[in-house]
């Protein structure tokens, strides 16, 4: 929980709201899944959740981000646990109408904290496709570092696409929570 977000996992009740903004053609250009994302789809993803926070090696969790207080939902953030110890991975999709308002730095500066905090996250990894520069300004501003370039690793909707890696360790954390005097997550 932030001071205007609520971060929790999606439930059936997300359905509608979760499977419009997942047709976004916009929304869904450099993610996995097509616009012609379906409520069906939308309920094999809920019943196939990890449960528990973090999740099992393994498995993702999706999260949905709201508002504070009445819970509308935004958009979502993803937590993976990665096979090596203490090592996650993160992805954030957000509604067309929320992006650009700073709710994905909150949502994933949030989540990093309780990783880095609570869980002793040694490493937080995400990915992003080269071209999605928005995202990629995201995880920059998250303090993650650019690690990695793979060229045509990924085919995705009918093209080879280049994804760049990102990363944060514990003690980059720690360092920019100092840096910022230990503030609140906020806008």
């Amino acid at each position: 929980m932030t001071p205007r977000l609520w971060i929790d996992p999606l439930t059936v009740s997300d359905i509608d709201e979760f499977v419009a903004y997942r047709q976004d053609p916009d929304v869904a250009r450099f993610q996995s899944w097509e616009p012609s994302y379906d409520v069906d789809d939308a309920h094999r993803l809920i019943a196939a959740q990890a449960h528990g926070f973090p999740p099992e090696m393994g498995f993702w969790l999706q999260l949905g981000v709201r508002t504070r207080p009445d819970k509308t939902l935004l958009g979502d953030v993803a937590i993976h646990t990665l096979e090596q110890a203490n090592t996650y991975e993160l992805g954030v999709t957000l509604a067309a109408e929320s992006q650009s308002r700073g709710i994905a730095t909150e949502a994933l500066q949030a989540l990093l904290t309780v990783l880095f905090i609570e869980f002793d996250a040694h490493r937080v990894v995400a990915f992003c496709d080269t071209r999605n520069q928005r995202v990629a300004s995201l995880l920059r501003r998250l303090g993650m570092r650019q690690e990695s370039r793979q060229l045509e690793a990924e085919y995705l909707k009918g093209e080879w696409t280049t994804v760049d890696g990102y990363a944060l360790l514990a003690g980059e954390h720690r360092s920019s929570r100092r840096g910022n005097g230990d503030l609140p997550v906020g806008p």
